[in-house]
């Protein structure tokens, strides 16, 4: 128990950092997951193509791909080439990375309304984003809780990640302590850190999903 208690500090610290990287990607990510669904679904084709290819990138390269792109191989892009430091790197990665999944999420969630609330809204003077606003949003926002829990907790997840940066999260915290001290106790420790983080998001989001069911 005493071993326990004098690692649970770094272990700690790690989680400080995992659980930053955590809400600055569903800051960036959610916001702009939203505005690239709306695009995809907008009546601009080469608009709606473009994100629709973003999108496809996105989804189908590895995330780690990404993150080591953006990384090591962004400074090296004609034109671009911009360096970016190790943590500003992650959070780029992960936010482009999540808003192409919370796209799809929210498209999904946009397209399952009766489209005969759209032209009701018309009939009543409401505009596009009007209606988006007051009458489409909300109902898509009880729709897509379930979807939303799982990728957010699957970001808690993804977090670790950012060990091939050598950022010292929770993940590395914990390999550093068992490359010290020879002994796999570190690693269960972290484990049960990342469970408590899931826990609570699951617990968070069951709370929602019973909130809004109270409407249905």
């Amino acid at each position: 128990m005493d071993y326990i208690l004098s690692i649970i500090g770094p272990l700690a610290a790690g989680s400080l950092v995992t659980l930053k990287l955590f809400f600055i990607t569903l800051a960036l990510a959610v916001p702009l997951g939203l505005a690239l669904a709306l695009i995809r679904i907008s009546r601009f084709t080469a608009a709606s193509q473009a994100v629709n290819g973003y999108i496809w990138l996105m989804r189908g390269t590895p995330l780690m791909l990404q993150l080591l792109f953006i990384y090591f191989a962004l400074p090296f892009v004609p034109v671009i080439g911009i360096r970016l430091p190790d943590f500003p790197a992650a959070i780029v990665a992960f936010a482009l990375n999540y808003a192409a999944y919370f796209a799809e999420i929210f498209r999904a969630g946009i397209q399952s309304i009766d489209r005969g609330q759209y032209e009701g809204a018309k009939v009543l003077g409401f505009s596009y984003g009007q209606t988006m606003r007051r009458i489409v949003l909300p109902q898509v926002v009880k729709r897509i809780l379930p979807p939303m829990s799982n990728e957010t907790i699957t970001l808690v997840k993804d977090t670790s990640l950012i060990y091939v940066l050598a950022l010292n999260d929770l993940l590395r915290a914990a390999r550093g302590i068992v490359q010290r001290d020879f002994t796999i106790t570190p690693f269960i420790v972290a484990a049960a850190f990342y469970l408590l983080m899931t826990l609570v998001l699951t617990w968070f989001f069951q709370r929602l999903e019973k909130r809004h069911a109270v409407y249905d």
